[in-house]
């Protein structure tokens, strides 16, 4: 299982949409906090419509528990400030895939422990700063379970 971690998600509609995502790929969804929300927010809700039953989420108090209940194999940073494209990668059941929060991205701290080859850039044209974090989490979540054979789908 692929491993999705939100770092202090900011905005409800954009957590509630990749608990859809998460549900219906199979992946496990992890929120770092502080969130810039109340987990109980009717936006994340109706983003998330019926799914926060099968969705399988977990809440860190901050990154370091993340690390020391998940222990991940591999840490891939999806950052605009990434030197490796994200079709460039293998990826494996266990990876982790770290998306920063909306407004700040990751902060360097978390940033620096993840080795430079494993910050993942999204092309983008030039002078656009960011796409959107649910938008983010789609692209790299369908490629990682297209490399895994869509393993688990109905199709």
């Amino acid at each position: 299982m692929i491993h999705v971690v939100l770092h202090n998600p900011k905005i409800p509609p954009n957590t509630g949409n990749i608990i859809r995502l998460s549900a219906n790929v199979g992946f496990q969804l992890h929120l770092i906090e502080p969130l810039g929300f109340d987990f109980e927010e009717k936006q994340l809700r109706r983003a998330g419509l019926d799914y926060h039953d099968i969705s399988k989420v977990v809440r860190h108090a901050n990154y370091n528990a993340f690390i020391e209940t998940v222990k991940p194999k591999r840490i891939f940073a999806i950052t605009t400030k990434g030197s490796t494209t994200y079709t460039d990668v293998e990826f494996k059941n266990g990876d982790t895939l770290l998306f920063g929060s909306e407004t700040q991205g990751l902060p360097p701290s978390v940033m620096d422990s993840i080795p430079e080859h494993d910050r993942l850039v999204i092309p983008m044209k030039p002078n656009n700063r960011s796409l959107n974090l649910s938008n983010s989490v789609s692209i790299l979540a369908y490629e990682a379970w297209r490399q895994l054979g869509f393993a688990g789908s109905i199709n």
